[in-house]
């Protein structure tokens, strides 16, 4: 009784369900920055600086992969080990986890433990969230297994890795990929395996379907066969990734296949297999098999719209998601043909869904350009670069030109900052740090304006 009443205090110390969303990330932050900062979590047996285990820390909860440190270098198994624990938390939702362990204790939810499921999880209904949460915990589980025996099979019968050690990178790696996290235990990430579809492929794999979201992952596996019944979430996000999929693999590709840094001395096969795992990247995870530092501007200003946009609502990508970018074409193609309604199919978008894209678009952007301006006061990297890495950050993508352990300490917490405002999302930050709704009880004369 006394747990309880004190669980349930907590609960009603927060106005609004963001704001337990966005103190639970930040208190996994805080864990993981103190697990991290302790001498047996390094190879070397000494603490980290606080400001490299913050920002470590908040990279894993929040499935970035930005790093300041060399991760097979610099942390231990312990420390690594800490670090997969935070992705695997940060990729399924502290929320997420929370009510998982609520049900298995009482078996049964209150309002607002559903509440906040419903929040973290994006389900479009409250019936029966016990099934929901444990489809993605089992789904999860079962997609990181597959992957980590592919990877593991891999390790052992093509670099004869021992048994224990290839198992340890593929369950690693398969975890860090299936949550779009991007943390690899080579110093030149996945660089050695870029000709190597047994290694690339599975990554990819993985990456794609912990971006496409759990919603959509479990409409496709309950009718993939009649796309007539998907609903509008299903629609915009299976034809948003394949598009951008395609062309990103097409521009990277085409744009790198005479560059002698990156997949100039491959062979045809391995530039078609590195220009697909390179489009596929952006899509928040931040694996590279290539050298971004040595691609061309054009291809980083490729890569800086894709991570922008990310990949898909309730996974594990960041971005402003295939969803809003899907809504927000929808809604310039109805206003280009004049029709004052947005359908998507044979559904109307509710206005409350374009304001929300709208808004969750514009604040993404106001985020990035701020961080931008900042980054280039507080360091001497040029434009490019600095704009590669605060959209990487905010997309919680972790791919880099090199700049990250550069930053000064003030620019690394103004990227870390970055980072937990991506992952907790634009629209849940804002909404948690209102002090209360407000609920506007009259409507005020409407007038035109001249807009353009």
């Amino acid at each position: 009784m006394i747990r309880r009443s004190l669980a349930q205090t907590v609960l009603n110390g927060f106005r609004h369900p963001a704001q337990i969303i966005v103190a639970g990330f930040g208190t996994a932050v805080g864990v993981g920055t103190a697990l991290l900062s302790t001498p047996v979590a390094t190879a070397s047996g000494r603490p980290t600086g606080v400001i490299d285990a913050l920002f470590t820390a908040t990279s894993a909860v929040c499935v970035t992969g930005l790093i300041t440190v060399d991760t097979p270098a610099h942390w231990s198994v312990f420390g690594q080990v800490v670090i997969l624990v935070l992705i695997q938390a940060g990729g399924l939702g502290i929320m997420t986890l929370a009510t998982l362990f609520a049900v298995m204790i009482s078996g049964r939810l209150g309002l607002r433990a559903r509440m906040l499921a419903q929040a973290e999880t994006k389900s479009l209904q409250m019936t029966d969230l016990r099934r929901v949460i444990r489809n993605v915990v089992l789904f999860s589980v079962a997609a990181e297994a597959l992957t980590a025996v592919v990877l593991t099979a891999r390790f052992i019968t093509g670099y004869g890795e021992p048994v224990g050690r290839a198992l340890y990178l593929g369950v690693f790696h398969a975890i860090s990929a299936f949550n779009n996290a991007g943390f690899a235990l080579w110093s030149d990430n996945l660089i050695g395996f870029v000709a190597d579809p047994w290694i690339c492929l599975p990554i990819a794999v993985a990456v794609i379907v912990g971006g496409l979201g759990f919603p959509v992952v479990f409409e496709l596996l309950r009718a993939w066969r009649h796309p007539r019944k998907w609903s509008v979430l299903t629609r915009i996000t299976v034809v948003a990734t394949v598009v951008l999929l395609v062309l990103g693999a097409l521009v990277f590709t085409v744009t790198e296949w005479s560059n002698p840094q990156t997949l100039g001395p491959l062979s045809d096969p391995a530039k078609l297999l590195a220009g697909f795992f390179t489009g596929v990247m952006p899509r928040t995870a931040g694996f590279n098999s290539l050298d971004i530092a040595q691609m061309y501007p054009s291809s980083w200003l490729a890569t800086d719209v894709l991570m922008f946009i990310g990949g898909g609502s309730a996974g594990t990508a960041g971005g402003i998601k295939v969803t809003t970018f899907g809504v927000l074409v929808f809604v310039i193609w109805a206003e280009l043909r004049g029709e004052n309604r947005v359908n998507v199919g044979r559904r109307r978008l509710s206005d409350s869904m374009q304001r929300q894209a709208l808004a969750i678009a514009l604040l993404g952007a106001g985020l990035v350009a701020l961080s931008t301006y900042v980054l280039l006061i507080l360091t001497p990297h040029s434009l490019d670069a600095v704009l590669f890495e605060t959209v990487s950050a905010f997309a919680t993508v972790g791919l880099s030109t090199g700049i990250t352990a550069d930053l000064t300490a003030p620019g690394q917490v103004v990227v870390a900052l970055l980072m937990f405002a991506g992952r907790v999302g634009p629209l849940t930050l804002f909404s948690a740090l209102a002090l209360r709704e407000r609920t506007r009880r009259y409507e005020l004369p409407e007038e035109r304006t001249i807009v353009g």
